[in-house]
């Protein structure tokens, strides 16, 4: 099994079906003009070839499957759902410091637009999220008396800082 992201391997399919028909009955349609997604399932050994790769390591691949990008749901799916999430991995983080960390439902789905936006995919969701927490958590041990920290939609989209909110502060007296 082999697999990556291979950048610029639809403009190779593109290139190799950009033969047009003529004719009345002819769809005039450009190749090009297809989404990545759907000009990737046309691919070919042939097309592996012409990308680059060395003819002998596309024979030894008898069979060729191609994967749809990552959207938004799926994207919120994999923040949430797994038993190591990485929202539950942050959670226990704060937990340590014995504060509640919450993520609106907003928050999460802006996360994974920012992903989609960066083209990072899953592998980008972490630096999102440390982006947006790494501050708070080098604070977060010398601060007193948090309660919970929440990042919401507008946190993730002005690039802000997440709020705190802070408990009743326990004086003790001398007696």
């Amino acid at each position: 099994i082999c697999g990556g992201a291979f950048a610029g391997l639809e403009k190779v399919i593109a290139k190799r079906g950009s033969e047009t028909s003529i004719g009345f009955g002819a769809k005039v349609r450009h190749f090009q003009d297809q989404v990545t997604s759907e000009l990737i399932k046309n691919l070919e050994p042939e097309d592996l070839i012409k990308y680059g790769l060395i003819p002998e390591f596309v024979g030894r691949m008898p069979i060729l499957a191609t994967l749809n990008d990552l959207d938004v749901s799926s994207l919120e799916k994999i923040l949430k759902e797994p038993k190591n999430s990485l929202l539950k991995q942050y959670k226990r983080l704060f937990e340590y410091e014995n504060v509640k960390l919450t993520f609106k439902d907003e928050a999460v789905t802006e996360i994974a637009k920012k992903a989609i936006n960066k083209k990072t995919g899953a592998r980008g969701l972490r630096s999102i999220i440390e982006s947006l927490l790494l501050k708070v958590m080098f604070k977060l041990p010398t601060m007193e008396n948090v309660e919970e920290v929440i990042v919401d939609q507008s946190v993730v989209k002005n690039n802000t800082e997440p709020f705190i909110i802070h408990g009743k502060s326990k004086k003790t007296s001398a007696a």
